[in-house]
């Protein structure tokens, strides 16, 4: 039952994230007109190869821009961001950005939804409430 259970949890934070992902790429669409994607497969296609390169691109290049990043005060992470937006526009038909200020704005809308989606969405990607009881007694 437990085994059963960690999967499924596991499963919802997979698509929670993917979910939020998706949110952020429509986001970026409807709102930066130099960000064009094609069709609602298209949009589910480009947040799972966004989490693939962010998996597996992305901290390679964190960890070799590292000495400008903290020189840039970490600015310099959005260019990354940009980077890797850029990299799943051209790997991917039917999703097109038109230049780098658009990719810079593209990714700086996806940031923003990733982290108010993280308010709601704990690590492992469930919904989660926090309840304050406030101590009655000292009063």
């Amino acid at each position: 039952m437990r085994q059963r259970r960690s999967r499924w949890v596991g499963t919802m934070g997979f698509l929670a994230r993917l979910l939020v992902a998706g949110l952020g790429l429509w986001l970026a669409s409807a709102l930066v007109p130099g960000i064009r994607i094609e069709g609602g497969w298209t949009l589910v296609g480009s947040a799972l190869l966004l989490g693939l390169v962010n998996a597996v691109v992305r901290p390679v290049l964190v960890i070799l821009t590292l000495p400008f990043t903290i020189l840039t005060l970490g600015l310099f992470l959005l260019v990354i961001n940009a980077a890797m937006l850029g990299l799943v526009a051209t790997l991917l038909d039917g999703f097109r950005i038109a230049g780098f200020g658009s990719a810079v704005l593209g990714a700086l809308i996806l940031s923003l939804t990733g982290w108010l989606a993280s308010w709601f969405i704990g690590p492992r990607g469930r919904v989660e409430v926090l309840v304050h009881h406030q101590d009655r007694s000292r009063f």
